[in-house]
């Protein structure tokens, strides 16, 4: 089954700063509206997942994700430099957000 994916083609910046899951979204717009930035405008159709307008201009901040009310509906999507990463202090084995 092909991803579907709510945003509009960027040549520049192909990455995507947010996953989104339309299956667990609501279509609340907590998102766009957390957003300090605008990455997201709303989608028209009522209920749907927001739509990833400008994802060159996120700051990688994670407001959106930590707002949402609806858990597993948005996946931030860190890029490599920023992910985060910690060491267990017991057995030495490094872990990462991903």
């Amino acid at each position: 089954m092909a991803e579907k994916v709510y945003a509009i083609p960027n040549v520049q910046t192909p990455s995507m700063p947010v996953r989104i899951d339309p299956d667990k979204c609501v279509g609340c717009n907590t998102c766009v509206e957390t957003c300090q930035i605008d990455v997201f405008i709303p989608n028209p159709h009522r209920g749907k997942p927001p739509i990833i307008l400008h994802p060159e201009e996120c700051w990688y901040c994670g407001c959106c994700a930590n707002d949402c009310p609806t858990p597993g509906a948005l996946q931030f999507n860190w890029p490599l430099p920023l992910k985060p990463r910690w060491r267990n202090g017991e057995t030495g084995e490094v872990l990462q957000v991903r």
